[in-house]
């Protein structure tokens, strides 16, 4: 005979998340065989009722067949571990254990053999990510920069415990302390054991007596830090910092997360980045141009180098100053700067400049 789960549960069909859950949590601590008029049986069915019911494929699945496949029956309604002949639909059956079909089937069985979900990574805080924008000029050295991150801290009045100052941290009722519950599931394949986190206390074993009255229970609130950030040099467009440890606080002394600092580097309007190299446009007269010559060329850290311009050079051409471009992320050596230079027609010319131009000209210049 299949089994009513809404009618275990005392529950009609169209109930909400919110009222499986609740009278769940009524009747597991009605029968709990730690109780002096527990009853083990009835607090395993109601488990097993709230699994199912609480699990939006498997209520799914169980309103369509009337049972759920891995625990107990087929759609006929025969007992499981019957036989694999008669009238058994196989697409619904491997259909049956959500989107991963069979996958489900070993993950069941992994989770039948004793395994539960640390109460300590349970507790875990998130991970964040963050964008930093930093100029040209600051990845030519190591440098540090203090940013506000909005994220989950410790609470000051719990300490993290999540419980008001003088009460007690007290064992989780359902799980009795282990942070999961045991399934007895029927499948096609015989009956197994599967462990799954207590819905009571998510996994963590214990409860604060009276919840604190800042973080309501969390152990931790919602602020604002001032966190610095060391940003080596070299460091390029959408490469990614992580700073340990600097992420959101877990929940009652659970450990920090890690922040993910990823990194965007400002256009500079002088200079272009390639990799590591830098790229300058530098304008040079028609004299020197012709006549060659050495100029001063400002380079990204302010300084200025002297570099030889060749007599004859066209417009266009591409100088190159070797280790003046970017430091490179792995700390061996620079980049170079690549001076595009450009000859500057002039626009305006005195009555000396024209004369000399015109006697060029006359020359065959």
């Amino acid at each position: 005979m299949q089994k009513d789960y809404y009618q275990i549960l005392g529950i009609p069909r169209t109930s909400s998340t919110d009222e499986i859950k609740k009278a769940y949590y009524k009747l597991a601590h009605q029968f709990h065989p730690d109780k002096k008029d527990g009853n083990e049986e009835k607090f395993k069915e109601v488990n097993e009722a709230y699994q199912i019911l609480s699990d939006k494929e498997k209520r799914a699945q169980y309103d369509k067949f009337g049972t759920v496949f891995g625990n107990g029956g087929n759609p006929g309604g025969g007992a499981a571990g019957g036989g694999f002949g008669g009238n058994v639909n196989w697409e619904d059956v491997m259909g049956g254990f959500g989107s991963g079909g069979i996958e489900d089937i070993f993950e069941m069985f992994g989770g039948g053999f004793g395994g539960s979900r640390d109460p300590q990574h349970v507790k875990r805080g998130h991970d964040l990510e963050m964008e930093l924008e930093v100029s040209l000029e600051s990845v030519l050295s190591d440098s540090e920069k203090e940013i506000p991150v909005l994220k989950n801290i410790k609470c000051d009045r719990c300490d993290g415990n999540g419980a008001e100052p003088g009460t007690k941290i007290k064992e989780c009722f359902t799980c009795r302390g282990s942070g999961h519950v045991q399934q007895f599931r029927k499948t096609i394949f015989g009956t197994f054991t599967q462990s799954s986190v207590c819905p009571e206390c998510n996994g963590e074993g214990t409860k604060p007596e009276v919840p604190c009255n800042v973080c309501r229970g969390e152990g931790r609130i919602k602020k604002e830090e001032k966190i610095k950030i060391k940003i080596p040099e070299g460091v390029d467009n959408n490469q990614i910092i992580k700073v340990k440890g600097k992420g959101d606080a877990g929940k009652r002394g659970g450990a920090y997360g890690d922040l993910y600092i990823r990194i965007f580097v400002k256009p500079h309007p002088v200079f272009q980045r390639k990799g590591d190299n830098l790229y300058l446009k530098q304008n040079i007269t028609f004299s020197q141009a012709v006549l060659g010559d050495k100029i001063d060329v400002k380079t990204l850290d302010g300084n200025e180098v002297v570099m030889k311009v060749p007599s004859g050079v066209e417009s266009g051409k591409i100088l190159k100053i070797s280790g003046k471009g970017i430091p490179r992320f792995n700390g061996f050596g620079r980049g170079d700067l690549f001076v595009q230079l450009v000859v500057e027609t002039p626009q305006k010319l005195n009555k000396k400049q024209k004369e000399l131009l015109e006697q060029l000209r006359d020359s065959g210049l």
